[in-house]
């Protein structure tokens, strides 16, 4: 965390403020006074919110777990941010554009609106979001497509390292168990679809107690989800998943664990007022978001022995 002297519509020394922080990625910023702390969230669509930060506590054995699907789950995230080079490379209708290895926090965990305006701003100044999305959806269409009829990237969606004991462990536990992602509904589903079957676990709406998505897609002639203004690092997406899909209250959030290996997740889960455990691989460390994970773990086994 690198602290700061002011932002948007805060500043040291004014209307109580006594330090801003703001994290290497600079997607937030923590605002503290005497007696609260607020998160400032910025927004490349224009939309920025504020947020109270609730103390966290996590007190075992978990009455439920919230888990992230990209890189806590199935390994994705290499093949969409390819997807995110690929709609860049139609924009500029350059075929040899490559992503630069700074990119990726901007790139992974956000929403897909979130990616392609961090990359128009970067690379292709003066396009428009909504040709990008059109380019994005045809691009993902024909992948799923291709992956689904064994011609595509076989290596798209890998289960990560011990799922499936981890997953029928908790279960075994009785400890309810959530799914959550910012990817919208076409992009998220064939991923946990495609872990499930090479794992031989069966329907995974079955299996989870509560799946929640950033929605569908908004295209001509159909309705979509606020998904795309408000996923993580908002809180909305786990607090829904925990309040509505599991049905646990707000008093009782000391008995839910989230998990995530992206800077975007790790604050949402904080903003909804949950423990989180971080997973080493994803982008973290790198955005300097670790010292706000109450947990820090190697893989998704060790958490076993923190939440039973």
């Amino acid at each position: 965390m690198n602290e700061i002297t002011k932002n948007e519509f805060f500043e040291v020394g004014k209307d109580g403020v006594k330090k801003i922080l703001t994290p290497d990625d600079k997607k937030i910023d923590i605002v503290e006074f005497d007696d609260k702390a607020l998160c400032y969230v910025k927004s490349s669509m224009g939309y920025p919110a504020i947020y109270p930060m609730h103390e966290t506590t996590f007190e075992p054995k978990a009455e439920a777990i919230l888990m992230d699907l990209d890189g806590t789950s199935v390994h994705s995230e290499a093949f969409w941010m390819w997807v995110i080079e690929q709609t860049t490379a139609r924009l500029l209708g350059n075929s040899n554009f490559k992503y630069e290895k700074e990119d990726e926090p901007f790139i992974s965990g956000h929403s897909v609106s979130e990616h392609l305006q961090y990359m128009i701003d970067k690379y292709a100044k003066g396009e428009s979001l909504e040709l990008a999305r059109r380019y994005y959806f045809e691009i993902v269409n024909h992948e799923m497509d291709e992956i689904l009829k064994g011609r595509g990237k076989q290596d798209a969606f890998t289960p990560a390292p011990g799922l499936k004991e981890f997953l029928t462990t908790v279960k075994s536990e009785g400890i309810k168990i959530g799914l959550v992602t910012s990817g919208l509904y076409e992009k998220a589903m064939p991923e946990i679809l495609s872990a499930f079957r090479q794992l031989n676990m069966g329907d995974p709406v079955e299996f989870y107690d509560a799946i929640i998505t950033a929605g569908q897609a908004i295209r001509k002639g159909q309705t979509g989800t606020m998904g795309e203004l408000a996923p993580k690092p908002h809180p909305w997406l786990y607090a829904e998943t925990a309040r509505v899909g599991l049905g646990i209250p707000f008093e009782r959030r000391h008995k839910v664990l989230g998990i995530e290996d992206s800077s975007a997740g790790v604050v949402s889960i904080k903003l909804a007022g949950f423990s989180c455990a971080g997973i080493s691989g994803g982008n973290i460390k790198q955005s300097g978001m670790g010292e706000m994970c109450d947990y820090k773990v190697k893989n998704l086994i060790e958490i076993l022995d923190i939440i039973i």
